[in-house]
């Protein structure tokens, strides 16, 4: 097994250390940044979000995930900065006022991030103004939100509601996600994407963006 599937691989069982150092060995080989980025960390990290949406991994799981990703990151980082890659687009996300759950939208962020995406993170508990003004004051192209509890969802119509008061709906897209969100409710409240796990909706994004 390679290093880049061995890093994967590695991510996968949540072992930080371990990637971070194949992740250097990679770099110490020549493989270029880029490459560990997309074909070890992110490789690593579409698995996890696969298995996750099927529930054949839980919550514990991805968060190891996430700091092994976040490992590899680290020493990636300068790399990759100095690149000087321009951003294939701005997102801003955030979990829906009224709801805690962040851990879909964190792993988003971090596949986004990895797609060579600016992500301005919210966190959770956002308000639906916030989410409107913060894409308006950073110029973003894409407004992301997730939702863990059916009583929240509302929220993501609202976002919607105040960017077409704004003026900004037609330039500013959304896209939404979470558990008890479908493409039929999506469609419903006029939301221009849904993401059912994180790959797709890093997809949907870059559709987004490119339109």
């Amino acid at each position: 097994m390679d290093n880049l599937n061995r890093i994967a691989a590695g991510l996968q069982e949540g072992d930080d250390a371990l990637v971070a150092e194949l992740t250097r060995q990679a770099l110490a080989a020549g493989v270029p940044a880029r490459q560990v980025l997309d074909e070890g960390l992110l490789a690593g990290m579409n698995v996890v979000g696969r298995l996750f949406s099927e529930h054949e991994i839980f919550l514990p799981d991805v968060l190891l995930a996430a700091r092994a990703m976040y490992a590899g990151l680290d020493v990636l980082k300068p790399l990759l900065e100095g690149e000087s890659l321009a951003p294939a687009g701005k997102v801003v996300i955030g979990t829906i006022q009224g709801d805690l759950h962040d851990i879909g939208k964190n792993l988003v962020g971090i596949m986004l991030r990895g797609a060579g995406f600016e992500v301005i993170d919210l966190g959770n508990d956002v308000p639906p103004e916030k989410f409107v003004a913060t894409a308006t004051r950073e110029q973003a192209q894409v407004i992301g939100m997730s939702a863990l509890l059916t009583t929240t969802m509302t929220g993501m119509q609202r976002v919607i509601e105040l960017l077409a008061s704004s003026g900004e709906r037609g330039r500013i897209k959304t896209i939404i996600g979470g558990a008890p969100v479908t493409a039929e409710y999506a469609r419903q409240i006029g939301a221009d994407a849904y993401g059912f796990d994180a790959a797709s909706a890093v997809e949907r994004v870059k559709e987004l963006t490119a339109s």
